[in-house]
């Protein structure tokens, strides 16, 4: 694992390139700043100023390369890499309170993008206007949209928000992608067709998770809980409650193991195996030794009455000193993830190496 500190901004999100030489990040203002690795060190090399509130989402597609990014500002932009300048398309997502998420499905032919507004805007792109549309799913969604994950077949989109709903839609566009075939979730798919709506979360749904067969869905939740759905086994829960503060964050690293993060800013490990088998593995972050200093009975106590602990040190034992906000792939493939990224309120950024 390594740790590289972005200043003192918390880092409300990021996404990475193709090649993970660079990376894009937003320091929880309406600017992205797009970094190079040199040797040990990240330079800052571009920056994308075109958004007038705070950004909320980014994603970089791989493939295209092209950046995704949205804001509070209620707009969303496509940017292309043109003699290395960032240059960026307006979307018309029509959506009239602010973004709060997006993400590019897996051909890249389209990108989903959540909002305050209740609704989802899937976006495409039309040749003919050069310009990019939005569809929106509106029914069933009673609140805001927190997550989105697209499932492998890239016609399935999950969606968590804040009415305690985990849903999962159709979001086939007729126009631009062929018909899709039978899954596990369902077979009819017509455009905002609703295969799934869990109601019983118990708290807001802070990220949704397909896992690399697109069969499970994982959720993570404010009432501190993680669940798997499984579509393979008539879609049945399963859901565990932790002593831990609520995550923020969940990735499915392999076909069995889930990896999640947040308040506790510490990766912690997940492995699900079935129906009612979903247990805890470990924390994925090993405590730095402090070497413990002789404190004097009055100091001791002091400790006890002002911060509630025994400790005289302000620093956490882990690596990230505030709330993880997002968990990244980074490198391996999506059913064996080698190498996956985490963002803090800290503005630190870490890369964690997972061993299968």
């Amino acid at each position: 694992m390594s740790l590289y500190s972005f200043g003192l901004e918390p880092l409300s999100c990021h996404a990475w390139n193709k090649d993970q030489t660079q990376i894009a990040l937003s320091p929880n203002n309406n600017v992205v700043k797009i970094y190079e690795k040199k040797g040990n060190q990240w330079l800052n090399i571009h920056e994308l100023t075109e958004h007038s509130g705070r950004i909320t989402g980014i994603d970089w597609a791989p493939n295209s390369n092209r950046i995704v990014t949205c804001a509070s500002d209620r707009n969303a932009y496509v940017w292309t890499l043109k003699d290395n300048v960032w240059k960026p398309t307006l979307v018309l997502v029509r959506i009239n309170r602010a973004a709060t998420c997006v993400k590019w499905s897996p051909l890249e032919n389209k990108f989903a993008l959540g909002s305050s507004a209740r609704l989802i805007s899937v976006c495409y792109f039309e040749k003919e206007n050069d310009w990019w549309l939005s569809k929106h799913i509106k029914k069933p969604l009673r609140s805001t949209i927190l997550s989105l994950d697209w499932h492998p077949n890239n016609i399935l989109l999950a969606a968590g928000s804040a009415d305690f709903h985990c849903r999962v839609f159709s979001a086939y566009i007729k126009d631009i992608e062929d018909k899709p075939g039978p899954t596990a979730w369902g077979a009819k798919m017509p455009f905002g067709e609703v295969l799934l709506e869990y109601k019983d979360c118990g708290g807001w749904v802070h990220c949704v998770s397909f896992s690399p067969s697109g069969d499970q869905l994982a959720w993570v939740a404010h009432n501190s809980s993680v669940a798997v759905v499984d579509a393979a086994q008539g879609k049945e829960v399963t859901q565990l409650s932790l002593q831990h503060l609520p995550m923020l964050s969940i990735l499915y690293v392999s076909p069995t193991e889930i990896v999640t993060a947040g308040h506790d800013c510490c990766p912690l490990q997940f492995s699900y195996k079935g129906p009612g088998a979903l247990e805890f593995v470990k924390k994925l972050d090993i405590p730095k030794q402090t070497s413990k200093s002789s404190v004097s009975a009055m100091q001791h106590f002091r400790n006890l009455d002002k911060r509630a602990t025994e400790d005289d040190s302000n620093e956490l034992a882990t690596l990230h000193q505030n709330s993880i906000t997002q968990l990244c792939f980074v490198s391996g493939q999506r059913a064996k993830v080698e190498k996956y990224s985490s963002v803090g309120l800290d503005g630190a950024m870490v890369i964690w190496d997972f061993k299968h």
